[in-house]
């Protein structure tokens, strides 16, 4: 063992740590900005009710085809921009997953536990 390193020669090096610690923390930065830049549409009714979320699922447009529904039926179209929303805010969280997954299995412990994340996906 080398004095004064108690890992002994090859040990511990707490820069090299570091550094690395903030390579993570710029690529989930940029991981993060990526996100947020992005829109996800959500479909459904064959295109009767179209919502777009950002990628962090908050809802930033609705179209709804002229003529698709009967005015005196809002119950129909409300489930529809319901339904829309959930399949584009579920592509959102995939997108988050598919950006900051592989960054967060490199946080061990930090990324929270088996099954979720605190990285707000």
């Amino acid at each position: 063992m080398t004095e004064g390193n108690p890992f002994g020669e090859g040990g511990f090096d707490m820069n090299a740590l570091l550094q690395q610690a903030q390579q993570m923390q710029q690529q989930v930065v940029a991981a993060q900005e990526e996100i947020a830049a992005t829109t996800v549409d959500g479909t459904v009714g064959d295109g009767l009710v179209t919502v777009t979320v950002n990628g962090h699922g908050e809802l930033v447009g609705v179209k709804i085809r002229k003529g698709s529904f009967d005015p005196e039926e809002t119950e129909d179209l409300e489930d529809l921009i319901v339904a829309a929303y959930r399949d584009a805010k579920a592509k959102a969280d995939d997108l988050a997953r598919e950006k900051l997954g592989p960054l967060a299995g490199g946080l061990g412990e930090l990324g929270g536990e088996p099954g979720g994340s605190q990285l707000g996906f």
